[in-house]
């Protein structure tokens, strides 16, 4: 239930009134039942002095892209009042116009975007204004007597708003209404099938009674025992890789790019995907025009992709005619009763912020069918703001894609070394990442959407399974392999090598990369862009030394192992290569004492040793993870079965 967490002690480090308006926006963006990834917007006005020295009444408005929970000052547009005002009495102002007339009006030009909600605050008589699509408020209003219950709950605490699309037609009915029916007792304005704005002279007034119109829907939805319960669920089914691989491949060819499908199968997504009314109460549409914008129109129901799209096309096809635009039915949500719910966004985080705004919308669904029935907006409301004319100028505006967006590739030996550099060029790249290692710190290397680490032993056949199973319930699928996980044993002469070394070497260097490129072979097989295997191979290759049978052995049957792999898989668009590095000093098997030791034993300084190649460079585990990355794109992509050594220049395999 909804809890006020202003706290005095924490406030005193706010100083003045726009730091305040920073602390409560906080404050609000710490509940994700109010606002969810930038979901809201608060603003504040205040009179400053201009480089003229006049006098100007400011507004200072989230600004877009910004998010509630971790705003900072700079998250704020500043926008003069006056302009504004005297937009507001216009009669007509397209959303493209409006956009431009607020830029026009910044006092600061590095300032983010203003909201498309500016004007609205703008005109609204108080000096602290929140907004926010708090679930309890937009659960009752989406119901069949949404209305009468919201009139019943406030009374005159609030103006009550008709649904009317975000933009300058609702800052204007607003201002309306406002005018001619707010009193001396209104501290909030609900918007139907939107959201709820309170007001204050100060921030926390504002803020107080933001929680407290909230709580009253809380309440109002508990005394009519409309709070959603879950029951736990088994899934149906344990093994969900393939079929999940299978479906994300079918959702890209038909997006006509990668995408990421994440699954989330838990008491919540189980249960709904398992309810006898789905197919009606999921398929009535969004609950807030920002979840519009998330999640699409509905979620698919099943793995039935085409009989979706043509659902999606006969339901919004004549609008789409009408305005002239292309649909886009690609599901961002899809419900099955076997695995509860999966998402789908052109990068992890994009699926992740569907899945977060969806796990809420279940919750309104589920809220507003126990207290009457779900109603949401009509077909034409949700196609003027799936088709926006500014989300779609949002679209056009983005720049240049990263090269791997929508893939994912799994890195073994991925916490430290080679392969560690291996995950963040594949990241900056745009790919999701499964990283395996035997060390636990794999598992918290990277806190972020498109990362999952994965304590692994790859001698384990089991374990191996195990993981892509995880992986790929995370991802969707796996289009690219770095196979750099190996050990190198302690130097020994072939008489003195016993054969529990040998069985351990040959087990972790070559039983584990066949095992694994057995079982990727099926996902690889599906990449949307073709699958992709790179071996991080050794100069030990072409060029063995003493002392190392075992280790050069080893890679030398991976290395004829891929060679026979690029044979067979070239019909299945997989292509696979090597590289050999040589003289990596940068990763754990190279302390200080060994490196002054083998320095010491060619009678060169450390640094010597490190640069002993042809053009006298010192090859690094980042060298080595660009180029194993780069041969994962487009530039090797009619190239299979090479062999590329990254050591400097080794005289012996030259």
């Amino acid at each position: 239930m909804m809890k006020n967490l202003w706290n005095d002690e924490e406030a005193k480090q706010y100083q003045g009134d726009l730091a305040l308006r920073v602390y409560t926006s906080r404050l609000l963006g710490r509940d994700p039942s109010l606002v969810l990834h930038g979901g809201g917007n608060t603003s504040v006005k205040i009179t400053e002095t201009n480089i003229v020295g006049e006098k100007e009444d400011i507004l200072y408005v989230k600004g877009s892209g910004w998010d509630l929970a971790t705003i900072e000052v700079a998250g704020f547009a500043p926008v003069r009042i006056a302009h504004l005002l005297k937009l507001a009495k216009l009669e007509t102002l397209t959303d493209p116009q409006m956009v431009n007339e607020l830029k026009t009006q910044m006092t600061i030009s590095s300032a983010p975007s203003p909201s498309v909600e500016t004007i609205l605050h703008a005109t609204l008589p108080y000096k602290f204004v929140d907004h926010t699509h708090a679930n309890a408020v937009v659960t009752i209003t989406n119901t069949p007597k949404g209305l009468e219950r919201i009139k019943e709950i406030y009374g005159d605490l609030v103006v009550i708003i008709p649904y009317v699309m975000p933009g300058f037609d609702l800052a204007k009915i607003c201002a309306k209404i406002f005018t001619e029916e707010s009193t001396e007792k209104t501290i909030g304005m609900v918007l139907m099938n939107h959201g709820i704005f309170s007001f204050g002279n100060s921030a926390k007034e504002s803020y107080d009674r933001m929680i407290e119109l909230v709580g009253m829907a809380e309440n109002y939805l508990q005394e009519n025992n409309a709070i959603p319960e879950y029951t736990e669920r088994e899934m149906n089914e344990k093994n969900l890789a393939h079929r999940l691989a299978n479906l994300r491949y079918k959702l890209s060819k038909t997006a006509n790019f990668p995408v990421i499908l994440a699954t989330y199968s838990n008491r919540k997504t189980l249960t709904f995907a398992n309810r006898n009314d789905l197919n009606i109460i999921s398929q009535q549409g969004p609950a807030t025009p920002d979840h519009v914008i998330r999640t699409k129109r509905i979620p698919m129901i099943g793995d039935d992709i085409e009989r979706y799209e043509k659902a999606y096309q006969d339901y919004f096809q004549a609008y789409a005619n009408e305005n002239q635009v292309i649909l886009d039915p690609i599901p961002r949500v899809i419900l099955n009763s076997d695995f509860g719910m999966a998402t789908v966004g052109k990068t992890a985080k994009d699926a992740q912020i569907v899945a977060d705004v969806y796990d809420h919308t279940i919750d309104i669904i589920s809220g507003a069918t126990k207290l009457e029935r779900y109603q949401a907006l009509s077909a034409s409301d949700i196609f003027n703001v799936e088709y926006w004319d500014l989300e779609q100028a949002k679209l056009k505006k983005t720049g240049k894609n990263p090269p791997f967006m929508g893939e994912i590739a799994l890195v073994t030996g991925g916490a430290s070394g080679i392969g560690k550099a291996c995950v963040e060029s594949l990241l900056k790249r745009g790919s999701a990442v499964i990283g395996l290692d035997l060390n636990p710190e794999i598992e918290n290397l990277f806190n972020r959407a498109d990362f999952l680490g994965i304590t692994c032993d790859i001698t384990d056949e089991n374990e191996i399974k195990q993981a892509l199973e995880k992986g790929i319930r995370r991802f969707g699928g796996i289009d690219m392999l770095i196979l750099n996980a190996g050990i190198f044993p302690k130097g020994c002469n072939i008489k003195d090598l016993d054969l529990e070394t040998w069985r351990k070497v040959m087990a972790v260097n070559l039983d584990a990369n066949l095992i694994l490129m057995r079982e990727m072979h099926p996902f690889l097989k599906i990449a949307p862009k073709g699958g992709r295997v790179v071996i991080i191979g050794s100069k030990n290759v072409p060029a063995p030394g003493k002392g190392a049978a075992a280790y050069s052995a080893s890679k030398a049957a991976l290395n004829q192992l891929v060679r026979v792999a690029a044979l067979e898989w070239g019909e299945d668009n997989i292509r696979l290569n090597s590289i050999h590095p040589n003289g990596v000093f940068d990763t754990g098997i190279w302390t200080n004492e060994v490196l002054e030791n083998r320095a010491k034993s060619y009678g060169l300084t450390v640094q010597e040793y490190k640069q002993n190649n042809v053009l006298k460079v010192e090859v690094s585990s980042q060298s080595v993870a660009e180029l194993a990355t780069e041969m994962c794109g487009d530039l090797f992509r009619n190239t299979t079965a090479s062999q590329i050594p990254i050591d400097g220049g080794n005289e012996r395999v030259i």
